[in-house]
């Protein structure tokens, strides 16, 4: 029998929420066309207004308070054309040097200089009848020994990326006559990226339809009950994108986000279906009418995809607590697509079944199956067994019983080794040189690289301000300075420091030996920043700045990096939390919380390895070994977190179910296993789909993150799920939901899933 304890926990759980859920599944399964019909119009609508109103993404942010910032803000008091946003446009001609088309450079700076948000455009070639000079020379703009290679520097009032894409066709014509003239012409820095070929997600989300096809077919066999959950995901999730566009428009989103909206959208939506499909295909074959059914669904499995469906949310907005808009901003953006799949989930979706009915498994492939049978109370050990009626799935859930050690050894092992390559992660920013050879940026790179060093890719700029020094002692300060700023290690040269026109503030550019996503060049800016300037100024009232693009990428990094812990601290202790009030197990929470962070950690390993040190890199259209993207372990905690929880919370609640109901709590964890195991694996793979699909993005931080939860999912749905999970709860029997009085006096009463209430009267 169970225990007072569990009894008294299942007759204290409120039944207000499950009762209201109930009545909207079965109301919006009774009017299955009303609801139909809202959602059309709510998809129509939602897409005129975002394409009347929306706004655009892009990634222009700032870190207010950083050094990099500052620098950048006294640049634009004291030498507007020398700050702003810098990029390039890089000339190269392989037959003949680039002097012998100087009219035609000429020409190009002139009208490059007058496009909107230009400041300036700096001539790579030097004055008629005078030495070039040796690059790069910050006045002139650098011209390669050959003269074969230069670049014009271009410096704009706003970050270029931010553009509109038809801002392009003023640069094109300005640079037309140097293409005429046989000169190779391509765009580096953020005017390439505003180059790049506009994202398109539609081939990564063709792909992880189709394999969700394949996996919902074998896994229920009926074509209806397969193609439910990808229609119904796909409607929550464009409207959740054109909510989101029209946020865009009051707000500034990062480009990544209606990508990331839109795996994470997808991949939800679809389990969030599939969970109610599936208890409502188990109601039909007890005899529930297909409204009492979809209502009884709802109350059940619709309480657990809203249970669920909140701790994502609450996952994704402890990203808020990086400081960092542009990371907040990123979890609201999935947030929105999240909402709309619970929403979908809890009207669409049971609308839907109402309107199929019983002919759900009319066109199958095979035998449709639906869960089995759930364990009756006062059912113990063996007969609880029996009631399932046996199969695959419980011989596997008898083992896992018989040897528990076994599989927790084993799959504690296989986390240990996936998770080893984390201790040599390496946090940075993606470059140029890592994007595929047809963007404009990459080429551009790869020029400058092989003229003047891949350091010429990510200058930085050294700002010293010394309006607070008297002008007596200005020249003492410059000569010190310069004094300090030779032979700077990991630099090729550090150009000559010059005064602004007022003279309050003395800049320069230091040039890495390293490309800017180099460890090197990260060690470089914090010597420069922490050492290096300091000491250039040591006795003065001056104030010293390393900024530029590569600085504040740096700056962006230190930050990230310092307040991960804190984001790993909060989403866990939320999560600790949720699992606790829910299930009222102390154990079951630490270990909710324990395996997830292990879990994760493991994603994190094959992400090191496959981008860090290369384990496939190239087949996946990556360059070279490249470090990992400094936001996206953070997002990859916090969206794997949230998500873990569905698989947790519907294998939990069954286990919590059955054990409410036998009191026998090895028999309740073979029993919940063998019950929700189909359903995991198919949900997992189909996740697991849509997030590897895109993987075939051009956007490396796109690849990593769909690697990165494609992987975190797989571990989390077999690993975890499969092995620990059951071995863990096994192992701790009746004390996985021991709860101390005091804290279970002040813990909200909530639930899981709530038991479902049939109609007094069966179909037959």
């Amino acid at each position: 029998m169970p225990s007072s304890q569990a009894r008294a926990g299942r007759e204290a759980a409120p039944r207000r929420h499950r009762g209201a859920l109930r009545r909207t599944g079965e109301w919006c399964a009774r009017h299955c066309v009303t609801v139909l019909v809202v959602w059309v119009a709510a998809l129509v609508g939602l897409q005129v207004l975002q394409h009347t109103y929306g706004g655009d993404y892009s990634d222009d942010f700032s870190l207010p308070g950083t050094q990099s910032q500052e620098g950048i803000d006294v640049l634009k008091a004291h030498a507007p054309q020398a700050g702003g946003y810098s990029a390039q446009v890089v000339l190269n001609d392989a037959d003949k040097p680039l002097t012998s088309v100087s009219d035609q450079i000429a020409t190009a700076v002139t009208d490059l200089q007058k496009l909107p948000d230009v400041l300036s455009a700096q001539s790579p070639l030097p004055p008629p009848g005078t030495t070039p000079p040796k690059p790069p020379d910050p006045n002139t703009g650098p011209l390669s020994t050959d003269q074969k290679t230069a670049y014009i520097t271009v410096r704009f009032s706003v970050q270029p990326s931010t553009l509109d894409p038809s801002y392009l066709d003023g640069v094109d014509s300005a640079v037309q006559p140097l293409r005429s003239a046989g000169v190779k012409v391509e765009y580096g820095g953020s005017l390439g990226e505003l180059a790049r070929p506009e994202a398109d997600d539609r081939s990564s989300e063709a792909i992880g339809f189709g394999v969700a096809i394949v996996v919902l077919l074998i896994g229920f066999g009926s074509l209806a009950a397969a193609v439910l959950p990808l229609v119904t995901a796909l409607v929550c999730a464009v409207c959740g994108l054109a909510l989101l566009g029209l946020l865009a428009a009051a707000a500034t989103f990062a480009t990544v986000s209606p990508t990331l909206a839109t795996m994470i959208g997808i991949g939800v939506g679809i389990d969030y279906a599939l969970f109610l499909v599936t208890r409502h295909r188990q109601h039909l074959v007890d005899g529930q009418d297909p409204v009492a059914a979809a209502g009884n669904a709802a109350a059940t499995s619709g309480h657990a995809v809203l249970l669920s469906g909140c701790t994502v949310i609450i996952a994704l907005s402890g990203l808020w607590v990086s400081g960092i808009g542009f990371i907040g901003k990123l979890g609201l953006a999935a947030a929105v697509t999240v909402v709309t799949a619970v929403i979908g989930a809890l009207t669409l979706v049971p609308a839907v079944l109402g309107l199929l009915g019983r002919r759900i498994d009319r066109l199958h492939v095979r035998t449709p199956v639906a869960e089995t049978v759930p364990a009756q109370e006062g059912s113990t050990g063996e007969t609880a067994g029996k009631a399932t009626g046996g199969g695959g799935w419980h011989r596997y859930a008898q083992r896992v019983e018989r040897r528990p050690w076994w599989f927790l050894g084993f799959g504690v092992a296989l986390l240990a080794v996936l998770s080893f390559p984390v201790f040599f992660i390496q946090l940075g920013h993606i470059g140029d040189g890592a994007d595929p050879k047809s963007f404009t940026d990459r080429r551009a790179f790869d020029l400058m690289s092989e003229a003047f060093g891949p350091g010429s890719n990510g200058p930085l700029t050294l700002v010293i301000d010394q309006s607070k020094v008297p002008s007596a002692d200005r020249s003492a300060l410059v000569e010190q300075a310069q004094k300090a700023l030779t032979d700077v290690p990991d630099t090729t040269v550090i150009t000559p420091l010059t005064a602004t026109s007022d003279g309050d503030v003395l800049t320069g550019t230091a040039y890495s030996v390293a490309a800017p996503q180099d460890e090197r060049t990260t060690s470089l800016v914090n010597r420069l920043t922490d050492d290096v300037l300091p000491q250039a100024v040591s006795g003065t009232d001056a104030s010293t700045y390393v900024t530029g693009t590569t600085a504040a990428q740096v700056d962006f990094l230190d930050i990230v990096s310092s307040r991960l812990p804190l984001i790993i601290a909060v989403v866990v202790g939320l999560a600790f939390l949720v699992i606790l009030a829910v299930f009222r197990g102390l154990l079951v929470a630490v270990k909710a919380a324990v395996l997830n962070v292990l879990s994760i950690a493991a994603s994190y390993g094959v992400v090191v390895a496959v981008f860090q040190w290369g384990w496939g890199g190239p087949a996946l259209g990556v360059s070279g070994d490249v470090p990992i993207e400094s936001y996206v372990p953070m997002m990859m905690f916090a969206i794997v977190f949230g998500l873990s929880m569905d698989y947790e919370i519907f294998l939990l609640s069954r286990i919590h179910e059955a054990w409410v109901n036998t009191g026998d709590p090895k028999a309740s964890v073979a029993h919940a296993l063998e019950i929700t195991a189909r359903v995991i694996t198919c949900a997992a793979l189909i996740m697991v789909s849509v997030f590897a699909a895109f993987i075939i993005s051009d956007n490396i931080v796109v690849k990593m993150l769909g690697l990165g939860l494609a992987a975190s999912v797989l571990i989390d749905a077999t690993v975890v799920r499969l092995l620990l999970v059951p071995a863990v709860m096994t192992l701790l029997g009746r004390a996985a939901w021991w709860t101390p009085r005091p804290l279970d006096r002040i813990l909200p009463h909530l639930s899981a899933e709530g038991s479902a209430e049939p109609p007094p009267e069966r179909t037959p």
